[in-house]
């Protein structure tokens, strides 16, 4: 369903990924796990075509009109009202407008449909920004840090979600700095160390291979061991 082989890419002298091969089936939840500035951010750039690679190919297994996003910046208009802004994009997609409240009503949002996007918390937000990349039914959704900076509860309410959608077919690429998550939600993962894979498979799998299993599968330690980091944030 995605694939990229032997990409490269970089700003200036800087290199951010160096010949990097991953591969997500359809149907999966595919995590990209790495700290911040491990170039998790531009690979989704490039496999949606906001960035060129320097070297590689890459593909998606659906049409543009095919593909969710809920990236870090959330383009919500903070003007309009929840509803109004899923009305812009069922517009956009030629969906009847009932499909707006439809998609609040499955996330919970449907008591803040005529709340305006400033009012709302930061988990809400999130949720919300969710909600507008699902209006069409994707068949591909990218998810750039979907749980980032949210209580708990919050987040496994964004990961049932996630789950959801995975079970009606979708296939899921998310990017996280979370390795807990990863293990809980991911049916398979790839470990990210300054633009380069180092480790790839389902969670679990990752963690029995590397004896990184106390009283849970910790892919964190995994992390730390392939690329002799001292501390993980």
């Amino acid at each position: 369903m995605i694939y990229m082989k032997h990409i490269s890419k970089s700003f200036g002298e800087h290199r951010v990924l160096t010949d990097l091969s991953l591969e997500a089936s359809g149907g999966e939840i595919f995590g990209l796990l790495g700290p911040s500035g491990a170039g998790k951010t531009t690979i989704i750039n490039i496999l949606t075509g906001q960035l060129d690679a320097d070297m590689g190919t890459h593909n998606i297994g659906a049409t543009t009109s095919e593909i969710g996003l809920m990236l870090e910046e959330d383009g919500l208009i903070d003007q309009l009202s929840c509803l109004e802004n899923l009305n812009i994009f069922a517009d956009i997609f030629r969906l009847p407008r009932s499909r707006s409240a439809e998609v609040l009503e499955s996330i919970g949002l449907d008591d803040a449909m005529k709340q305006s996007a400033t009012a709302l918390s930061k988990g809400m937000r999130q949720r919300l920004a969710l909600a507008r990349a699902i209006m069409h039914k994707p068949k591909v959704l990218f998810l750039d840090e979907p749980t980032s900076n949210l209580d708990p509860n919050t987040a496994r309410g964004i990961h049932r979600l996630i789950k959801d959608l995975r079970d009606d077919g979708s296939t899921i690429f998310l990017t996280t700095h979370n390795m807990e998550e990863a293990v809980k939600l991911c049916d398979k993962v790839a470990l990210l160390h300054e633009g380069s894979i180092v480790e790839s498979g389902a969670p679990k799998e990752i963690c029995e291979r590397h004896n990184a299993i106390k009283t849970s599968y910790d892919l964190e330690s995994v992390f730390i061991k392939l690329t002799g980091v001292q501390n993980y944030e």
